[in-house]
């Protein structure tokens, strides 16, 4: 087989013969057919040093792989979460610090989009609420501001022939601003670091990233969750049904939701955001609103109907409901928002930094034969357009 130098001096040789005419055909199918030896041995070159690479151990794992593929970032990562030690291939992976709110992340390390998209599916389906809200990714934690406006206050007029243009309002813009919170899988009391038996790390059936995906990123999902719905803005994000935002209407009387509530409530709301709009509350809200009955003793809410995959689809005056169990209960107390109807794409938005973490420590509990695990994500929300939903409160006490 030849060198590629030799590849290289035979292809030059016959653009040296054909100079000043052009190429024969006899003199093309040579060229091509060298251009095809040349990539075969290039490429053969190139299947050796990564197989040396993978022979030659670094830091307890293998050396760094020209050309990774994404199965290899992966594999890699699984290793790490088995043993605690990264190897080459995701050491360039460590996060470094980017400007946010507080401390920044700093030390671990990012993870393959594989692992990142499950922990993404596990928030999705914990909470309800952030599946149908205005999501983005950023790629650090710099603070966003875009621009707001609400000029539905104003209209046009008529000016008669001749006459000068009356000056208008001005347009007058808001912001909406996002930070980086970090969320973390490891917090206060007993939400402790994951911690996994070295027997079952040792078990290579053992799909050890789909056990870590799921219990961290429910532990995330948890806090995140109550914050999308409930989170004061003050640090924190604020959330939808935030108690520092006023209400659009109150409960008759307390506790007790009725047809007409749900009527004149759902009605405040603009033609403009309707179309598209949901409602939001906790699961024994809607049981409570299942049990309204009108005056023939018929429930006002009929069997749900079948949705995508065989799922109810729960429907309230023929709007769809998201049920997120972060919304405060109706008995929670008085003057607490039990309920919001609205556009929540419009009116919500989350970002998210893309840089998740993860960090092996395999020596706290090494005495107890156990690895632990934590992950953490920096993310904020807002309210984006608090015209585009509307506000239910439980009626203050009497």
């Amino acid at each position: 087989m030849r060198t590629i130098e030799e590849i290289l001096a035979a292809l030059q040789a016959i653009v040296d013969a054909a100079d000043g005419r052009s190429f024969t055909d006899a003199e093309v199918t040579e060229y091509e057919a060298l251009e095809k030896e040349l990539e075969n041995v290039r490429k053969s070159n190139e299947l050796r040093a990564r197989n040396n690479a993978y022979n030659t151990p670094v830091n307890g794992g293998p050396a760094f792989i020209p050309n990774r593929q994404p199965d290899t970032l992966d594999a890699a990562f699984n290793s790490y979460l088995r043993t605690g030690v990264p190897n080459a291939d995701i050491s360039g992976l460590r996060v470094t610090n980017e400007q946010g709110e507080g401390t920044s992340a700093a030390g671990g390390y990012t993870v393959p989009p594989g692992f990142r998209q499950k922990l993404v599916e596990v928030r999705k389906a914990f909470g309800g609420f952030a599946s149908v809200v205005d999501t983005f990714d950023t790629g650090n934690g710099n603070p966003i501001e875009y621009p707001s406006l609400d000029d539905t206050a104003n209209e046009g007029d008529i000016t008669a022939e001749n006459a000068a243009v009356a000056s208008g309002a001005d347009l007058v813009f808001g912001t909406v601003a996002l930070g980086a919170y970090k969320y973390t899988s490891a917090g206060a009391g007993t939400n402790l670091p994951l911690r996994v038996p070295v027997e079952l790390l040792q078990d290579s059936a053992f799909d050890i990233a789909g056990l870590v995906a799921r219990a961290l990123g429910t532990r995330i999902a948890r806090k995140q969750a109550s914050h999308w719905v409930t989170g004061t803005g003050v640090g924190q994000p604020k959330g939808i049904l935030a108690a520092s935002l006023t209400a659009d209407r109150d409960l008759d009387t307390d506790d007790a939701p009725d047809y007409e509530d749900l009527v004149e409530f759902q009605d405040l709301l603009d033609e403009e955001y309707d179309p598209n709009a949901r409602w939001l509350m906790r699961k024994s809200t809607w049981s409570v609103l299942r049990l309204i009955v009108d005056g023939n003793g018929r429930p006002i809410i009929q069997s749900s109907t079948e949705g995508i995959s065989g799922r109810p689809e729960r429907l309230l005056l023929g709007k769809p409901v998201v049920i997120d169990e972060a919304v405060p209960a109706i008995s929670t107390s008085a003057d607490t928002h039990i309920m919001a109807y609205g556009d929540f794409r419009e009116s919500y938005v989350i970002r998210r930094v893309s840089n998740l973490v993860v960090v092996v420590n395999p020596y706290s509990r090494a005495a107890n034969g156990q690895v632990e695990y934590t992950a953490w994500e920096r993310a904020d929300g807002n309210v984006q357009n608090r015209s585009s939903y509307k506000i239910l409160r439980n009626a203050s006490a009497a």
